[in-house]
């Protein structure tokens, strides 16, 4: 039986798709566009998650005050009060990136598509070669999914992390250390 399998032009590519078919990504929410202080003060406190940012952001007024300035959009409010509502807005615009899950740091990967080591260069995953079978659960996935929770994983990143933690890790360095320059690459979970 399949698993999910991720696709993509690089095997970084590859990884990155297949990682977000199972959990969320760090994202910004597409309903925080505002730009002056007024309007993202409007929007924090319409919501509970807004109410939390602002606190958490450190602003503490009286409602009194809070009144007073979601009265007037003239207000004029120090610059120290506009920068924790703007805090309090970009914190509260960005929903974090779920952790890498088990299933997938201690799963069983099967990459298809050029795979080089040495002078052994051959694509994998068809009727001549099988995929290469990569045990995750060997590999150290800590600096992955710190760059992945920041939501800085690129497929750069990604390919280059999991060659040195997770292959490296689970099959040695290969001949000269492992490769993957073909255009076309996919990765199966098991």
């Amino acid at each position: 039986m399949a698993g999910p399998t991720g696709r993509g032009g690089s095997l970084g590519a590859a990884l990155n798709d297949l990682l977000r078919s199972q959990v969320t990504p760090r994202h910004r929410l597409s309903s925080y566009t505002a730009k002056h202080w007024h309007a993202q003060l409007s929007q924090l406190t319409a919501t509970h998650r807004g109410h939390h940012a602002l606190e958490d952001a450190g602003l503490h007024v009286t409602t009194k005050t809070l009144i007073n300035w979601l009265s007037d959009p003239e207000y004029n409010i120090r610059r120290g009060y506009r920068d924790l509502v703007h805090t309090a807005y970009e914190n509260a615009a960005i929903v974090p990136a779920d952790p890498i899950p088990d299933h997938v740091s201690r799963g069983q990967f099967e990459i298809s598509g050029i795979v080089k080591t040495g002078d052994d260069e051959r694509e994998r995953g068809n009727r001549r070669a099988a995929p290469l079978r990569i045990d995750g659960s060997r590999g150290d996935w800590g600096e992955i999914e710190e760059l992945w929770l920041a939501g800085e994983l690129t497929d750069d990143e990604f390919e280059d992390h999991f060659i040195d933690d997770v292959i490296v890790a689970d099959i040695g360095e290969g001949t000269d250390g492992w490769e993957f320059s073909g255009a076309s690459y996919a990765v199966e979970l098991r």
